[in-house]
């Protein structure tokens, strides 16, 4: 088998544009699956820049699935861009110091956790995805979006604030796929079913699991 190299940043020969994204992440709180990758316009090295507000001591991980699709110009905004929404300013004061350091003495930011993003997810270029998002296996992010609300296993979604738009297969055929994993098979077997899996038999797909 000649299965491509999920350890190369860049698997398209002379294109330097498209990145596995794992292998060029720094940030220990940025995690990603095999196979995943991010397409720039410009310069894969700007995904990091686009992961905004992800201060260490906040400490909130971005968590992104297997075989996940990317494009460019996707924009992540994670907890420590959060402020008090329901004080009677969201001014944050204690970041400047001197007597202004006590203001938030009693009080913490919102943080609504990790943000993570499933396997087999495309995200259409320009999304924005707010903090402690959840996305579902195989959803559909459109182009543009705003992802304020956690999105449902093979839903697409888009808008801003993005709604859902359609459920790509029926409900059974979801419960199918999930049970299936996919993602979570040999890269042998996947690369047997590749052919499967660009189709719409998910029954075919099924019979292959116990193969």
């Amino acid at each position: 088998m000649n299965i491509p190299d999920k350890n190369k940043t860049f698997p398209l020969p002379h294109y330097d544009r498209l990145c596995f994204l794992k292998n060029i992440i720094k940030n220990p709180n940025i995690i990603v699956g095999d196979y995943t990758y991010y397409d720039d316009f410009e310069d894969v090295n700007n995904f990091e820049k686009n992961v905004k507000y992800h201060f260490d001591f906040v400490g909130d991980k971005l968590i992104i699935g297997k075989f996940c699709m990317i494009a460019s110009g996707v924009r992540f905004i994670m907890n420590g861009g959060n402020h008090l929404a329901d004080a009677i300013s969201t001014y944050p004061f204690s970041i400047f110091g001197e007597d202004w350091a006590n203001a938030m003495e009693g009080k913490t930011y919102p943080h609504k956790g990790d943000t993570e993003i499933g396997n087999d997810v495309w995200i259409g270029s320009n999304a924005t995805i707010m903090p402690g998002v959840k996305i579902g296996d195989g959803a559909i992010i459109a182009t543009n979006s705003t992802v304020t609300k956690d999105v449902e296993p093979y839903s697409i979604v888009g808008g801003n604030p993005a709604k859902p738009i359609r459920k790509r297969f029926s409900e059974e055929q979801i419960e199918a796929l999930l049970k299936l994993r996919w993602w979570d098979w040999d890269i042998e077997k996947i690369t047997q079913s590749v052919q499967i899996l660009s189709g719409t038999n998910i029954e075919e797909l099924s019979k292959l699991l116990n193969t």
